[in-house]
């Protein structure tokens, strides 16, 4: 008798990644549990930890990227969707409780719509609420951490369900504690936004990137209403082949492919003056890339936590590409992955394309930049039985 948790989309077949997944690259799993409330999550989840075997989490699969041997272990589908507004503690913050497997995306149309400010400069950016905090997602300058409050957990370590505030997840550029080894499933979100009065008439949280400002002809810090630079945003990401769209090559990705390096502003100073960099917040955590100068005093390549100030900097990972010789469409010889045609941030499959080549190629642009400017880049994907 089948498991009652257990769903087959298709009779003799667990279930394929190139369809679950932005890129379509990947083999089979060996088991898909299709989970449509918070309970069947946690149900589910227990079950595969009581099991011993291995398991993971999918919503939207567009910052995943599985192996084409797939996974061997049990994949849980979240589709669980909601948006409810819950006490905020004052009339002028509405704060949403959004469960993890809704629509990144449907919840800032929702929020723009409803003249809510706060999430308006991160439209357009595929996945669900749940993977937003794993990443602390953000863009055009401003990340998730500026209005998440908490989230709904549940625990790995002691199978219990608990609310954990924002400051204990240890947010950072594209980094938290959640992935950095803290186990267990997010439930749901809390964003606590500024009430307005509607999508037309609120005023936007400030323009804080200068490419957005431009295409405002704004200055920076300066707002305009939620609708219009929520339109700004998706036509900049259009631009960039960052927005999913049917019959458009460049949108079959898994997003930024890289993460913007971190690294001192001694070593930045080494670099061409026309190298982009932004400096770093005080209070800022993120997890760096690790210059060649640092690899040689010791430090470890991978996962170094800095506590970045006034002398770190961020740099373009996507000028860092282009200027180490990698240009926009370019494919290793054979290989049906290339750089997108629109952006060197994004590694897309050009119709075909395994996933090995798509890993294949990323070494590829790794090791041009660390040739060229000493910089290791990180990827921002989950790799899934896969390494650089």
């Amino acid at each position: 008798m089948t498991d009652p948790i257990t769903i087959i989309p298709e009779p003799g077949r667990p279930g394929i990644f190139r369809e679950l997944t932005t890129l379509h690259v990947g083999g089979e799993a060996a088991d898909i549990w299709v989970a449509l409330t918070s309970d069947d999550v946690v149900r589910m989840s227990t079950s595969a930890w009581e099991s011993g075997t291995d398991w993971m989490l999918l919503a939207g699969g567009s910052n995943t990227v599985v192996a084409d041997e797939g996974f061997d272990g049990s994949v849980i589908l979240m589709r669980t969707t909601g948006i409810n507004e819950v006490e905020s503690g004052s009339p002028d913050v509405v704060r949403l409780r959004v469960q993890a497997g809704h629509s990144w995306d449907a919840l800032v149309k929702h929020t723009v719509q409803r003249g809510y400010v706060g999430l308006e400069a991160l439209s357009g950016i595929p996945g669900s609420a749940g993977a937003a905090p794993v990443q602390n997602i953000g863009a055009y300058g401003h990340e998730l951490s500026e209005v998440l409050r908490s989230i709904t957990f549940l625990d790995y370590e002691t199978g219990a369900v608990s609310v954990v505030p924002a400051e204990e997840l240890e947010l950072g550029y594209r980094t938290s504690a959640i992935k950095q080894g803290r186990l267990g499933v997010v439930l749901s979100i809390d964003v606590e936004l500024t009430r307005g009065k509607s999508a037309a008439l609120s005023p936007s949280a400030p323009v804080l990137y200068g490419q957005l400002a431009d295409s405002l002809g704004v200055s920076l810090g300066d707002r305009v209403s939620l609708a219009e630079l929520r339109r700004s945003v998706l036509s900049l990401r259009q631009d960039k082949g960052m927005v999913l769209e049917e019959g458009n090559a460049d949108s079959v990705s898994a997003g930024s492919f890289f993460t913007n390096p971190i690294v001192s502003e001694a070593f930045a100073r080494e670099l061409p003056s026309e190298a982009p960099r932004w400096p770093m917040q005080a209070e800022e955590e993120a997890v760096a890339v690790t210059p060649l100068a640092d690899i040689a005093q010791g430090l470890p390549i991978r996962q170094v936590q800095l506590n970045p100030g006034p002398r770190h900097v961020k740099l373009s990972a996507a000028w860092l590409i282009e200027n180490a010789g990698v240009s926009r469409g370019y494919s290793l010889p054979g290989s049906l992955a290339g750089i997108s045609t629109k952006h060197t941030l994004a590694i897309t499959n050009r119709g075909g394309a395994t996933a090995e080549q798509v890993v294949q190629l990323a070494r590829f642009v790794q090791q041009r930049v660390q040739a060229e400017f000493g910089v290791i880049l990180q990827p921002e994907p989950h790799l899934i039985g896969l390494e650089l």
